[in-house]
């Protein structure tokens, strides 16, 4: 899976929050100012190129929808990050979020439980 520019990964989270969508439907989601329709058209193109979207088209119009699923995209960073900071680690990533107070008791708590589920 390739990685993504900051830009394109904006717009794959408009692309992965609608589903299905034109390029107008993501300009329409965004905050102003918008940009041009042809700015955001060539992002889309690239992630296509890149694998991360496919389209359909109905006549001139082309409605995109996502290939990479957020769980799998997400998975593939996070992982990543691991990796480069944590010496591969998850443990070390939870130390750090507790260590800058970024994770409560309660967080912790659930992360718990969620791992006993899985044994």
């Amino acid at each position: 899976m390739k990685k993504l520019t900051k830009a394109e990964e904006e717009i794959m989270h408009y692309i992965w929050s609608l589903d299905r969508c034109t390029v107008a439907n993501i300009i329409e989601q965004m905050r102003s100012p918008k940009p041009p329709h042809s700015s955001i058209s060539s992002i889309v193109r690239i992630l296509e190129k890149k694998g991360f979207v496919d389209h359909k088209a109905y006549g001139r119009t082309y409605e995109y929808f996502p290939i990479i699923t957020k769980e799998a995209y997400s998975q593939r960073n996070v992982t990543s990050l691991i990796k480069q900071y944590f010496d591969g680690s998850a443990s070390q990533l939870v130390s750090f979020l507790v260590a800058n107070d970024k994770t409560s008791v309660e967080e912790l708590q659930q992360l718990i439980k969620e791992l006993k589920k899985k044994s």
